[in-house]
């Protein structure tokens, strides 16, 4: 494939796509007239445990750029190893804090060293799609918005030899930075693109001319929508000033890459998190659907039909048929009746003098318990220090107190016998993806504990991933401390469809075996969206760890579309 310049491009990142909908969401872009793909590579996704390499199935980065070019689409591939995103630590592995924290992004050997290794694996994977081989690899992207975070040039030139060596030398590189960083994130002799929000791009990408006057302008990252965090409103953006921002762009003749054009869902436990100005911490939802042309369930919006006509009209070319998706499926209302202990899934209780954080446990997501057994005259102010990120606090079994790192709660006052066990069990809500606490994000309890200002010792901690769920013994009744429930529903054809959680208050939810995500009253996110390809026509299975007690079996049930609510 010859590359056209300049180049549109949309982001779409894999790991926030079923794979079986991967064609399908690469033919709906190219219908729109992109030409290329943009994605990042989720380090942490793909190396989950130090040397041990996962490329299979969901994980087949090569396997989605491979299909790109079958779709006529080039791919400007972004391997980080810092990505942002919104993803589960900025992409990269929380096993790095396992013996403590290390200065991340830096030249520091205990950051380059795993970093070298995992892009020689990488490479091994992406190098010969390059475009100088064939392939439909025709730029690759130095880290990620490194200005915003420190100005060691040394670093991103060994981040940039790193990618050398690992062998993707062949391709143009670049950096990317808001215009504000450009300077900080900068290489000598490598191109630098830029990010920004609607509204001003000629003044954004004056920018680029002022550092580099001879270099073509290059939008990295054109916001045309945003994502959502827990508890705050959900994104809505007015479309006409991003049709307009997009024309303009291209008949200006830069290089523009839509982000989101299509954002998916940070399935599982892999979103990421923010703090404000204040520093509370801001936990992103499942849903990354960001306002994007393409929504959540891969259909085409009022957007995506808007920027089609502005490629068609600026490029003088005939659109190309947009492939028609299935219509979403509603599933009548069904309860979860059944009853399990989160209890049955601990394996291992590591004990300690003082709480451990869930990485020293060897844990990456996930739940962890914390207990000990509190002494004569146990009543008091419990104060826990360093809770990252959500605990329900328990007395011999029965929850006193729900504990939000959000709303700075780290405290409650107990009332408690003699030789009473206290329990804590910790949610890892997202670790840090950005900003002044995204270095150091350990989680689960992190600090001290306190009763009345002395120190509990003597914990024994037992960490729930929640990877393998066969271990829970379901019973015919309700629970009343935090409980996994499930219940079943019958279907004659499968079908994409947002499952409502309403009825549901914190925790995660299973399809079929499936980690659909997060659920959390708060909103504004309140149903989940369950691909197609994870239901089957007869009996299917939905699993929901909830960490509020409930009285009565919950109903839950199946919608066309999804539901945004504070």
């Amino acid at each position: 494939m010859k590359c056209p310049h300049p180049v549109l491009s949309g982001e779409m990142h894999y790991a926030r796509i079923p794979p079986e909908y991967w064609r399908v969401r690469l033919r709906m872009a190219r219908a729109m007239g992109i030409d290329a793909i943009s994605t990042y590579v989720f380090w942490n996704r793909h190396e989950r445990e130090p040397g041990r390499y996962d490329f299979d199935e969901w994980n087949d980065v090569a396997a989605y750029v491979r299909l790109a070019a079958e779709e006529d689409l080039h791919v400007i591939l972004r391997p980080g190893p810092y990505v942002c995103a919104e993803w589960e630590f900025g992409g990269l592995p929380a096993w790095l804090m396992r013996e403590g924290e290390i200065p991340v992004r830096s030249t520091d050997a205990r950051y380059m060293d795993p970093l070298r290794e995992w892009l020689n694996r990488l490479g091994k994977e992406l190098a010969p799609l390059q475009a100088v081989y064939g392939g439909p690899i025709i730029a690759v992207q130095i880290e990620n918005e490194y200005g915003a975070f420190g100005n060691d040039e040394a670093y991103m030139a060994a981040v940039r030899d790193a990618l050398v060596q690992a062998g993707f030398g062949p391709s143009p590189f670049f950096t990317i930075d808001q215009p504000g960083d450009l300077a900080a994130g900068a290489l000598t002799g490598i191109p630098i693109a830029t990010t920004f929000a609607p509204g001003d791009p000629e003044s954004q990408l004056a920018r680029i001319r002022q550092l580099r006057p001879d270099e073509p302008l290059l939008c990295g990252e054109y916001w045309a929508g945003w994502f959502d965090h827990w508890g705050e409103p959900h994104a809505q953006l007015e479309d006409t000033l991003q049709v307009a921002d997009l024309e303009w762009m291209l008949r200006a003749g830069a290089s523009v890459n839509i982000y989101m054009l299509h954002g998916g869902t940070n399935f599982g436990f892999w979103n990421g998190a923010n703090f404000n100005d204040e520093g509370q911490y801001q936990p992103t939802t499942t849903s990354y659907d960001y306002c994007a042309a393409i929504d959540e369930a891969g259909r085409p919006t009022a957007k995506y039909f808007a920027f089609r006509d502005v490629v068609a009209r600026v490029r003088g070319r005939k659109a190309r048929p947009v492939p028609e998706i299935p219509a979403a499926i509603e599933i009548p209302e069904f309860v979860l009746r059944e009853c399990a202990a989160p209890w049955d899934l601990v394996q291992t209780i590591f004990e300690s003098v003082q709480p451990l954080s869930m990485e020293t446990l060897g844990a990456a997501f996930g739940f962890v318990l914390y207990r000990t057994v509190l002494s004569e005259g146990a009543s008091g102010t419990l104060q826990i220090d360093g809770l990252r990120d959500y605990a329900v606090v328990m007395l011999d079994g029965t929850p006193v107190a729900h504990l939000d790192r959000r709303l700075n709660e780290n405290r409650v006052r107990l009332d408690a016998g003699p030789g009473a066990q206290l329990q804590i069990l910790v949610e890892n809500c997202g670790r840090a993806n950005y900003g002044r606490a995204f270095p150091g994000e350990r989680k689960g309890i992190t600090g001290r504990v306190t009763l009345n200002g002395a120190l509990l010792e003597n914990w024994q901690m037992a960490p729930l991933p929640m990877d393998d769920l066969t271990a829970l013994q379901f019973e015919g009744k309700q629970a009343t401390a935090p409980a996994f429930y499930r219940g079943r529903f019958a279907l004659d054809e499968p079908g994409d469809t947002f499952l409502d959680v309403r009825a549901l208050r914190k925790g995660a939810l299973w399809v079929n075996g499936h980690n659909a995500g997060r659920f959390w009253e708060i909103g504004p996110q309140r149903t989940l969206y369950v691909p197609a390809p994870w239901l089957h026509a007869g009996e299917n299975e939905i699993v929901a760890f909830d960490l509020h007690a409930h009285a009565e079996p919950r109903p839950l049930r199946g919608l066309r579309e999804p539901i945004f609510e504070r």
